[in-house]
């Protein structure tokens, strides 16, 4: 197996070298040390790859290819507003539960659906009874 990050795969032989020469008892100091690295690792590559996007969405429309589609501009909030739904959704549920049993839950994941629902139909304009203009009409 070729590594695809050769400095992660230096740090990951670091780790294991130095737990090797410490002990079980700095075990998961070393873990979470070698995690922190992985999720640096990874959020700078997350914050490269939307600079990149964001930079070719502008290249479009600097050129006139016009307004990016509302599926590509909205991404990022459609998925942070699931991501929040879904954290929100654990202590909601734990609340439903606690003060009214598994109708509370089946509640509570009621009012999850719909928010989440609303949400997402805001992307369909014919739900709303809204058309867009077609090229044909006078």
């Amino acid at each position: 197996m070729e590594a695809r990050d050769p400095e992660l795969k230096k740090e990951l032989d670091a780790t294991l070298h130095a737990r090797k020469e410490l002990g079980d008892d700095y075990e998961s100091a070393l873990i979470e040390s070698f995690l922190e690295k992985v999720e640096q690792r990874l959020d700078s590559t997350v914050d490269r790859r939307v600079r990149r996007q964001l930079a070719e969405q502008q290249m479009v429309v600097a050129r006139g290819g016009g307004k990016p589609s509302r599926s590509e501009s909205s991404f990022g909030e459609r998925f942070g507003f699931g991501a929040l739904s879904l954290v929100l959704a654990i202590p909601l549920s734990a609340i439903g539960v606690a003060n009214a049993g598994i109708e509370g839950l089946v509640v509570a994941w009621l009012g999850i659906v719909g928010v989440n629902a609303v949400h997402a139909a805001r992307g369909f304009p014919w739900l709303h009874g809204k058309r867009e203009k077609s090229d044909w009409a006078d």
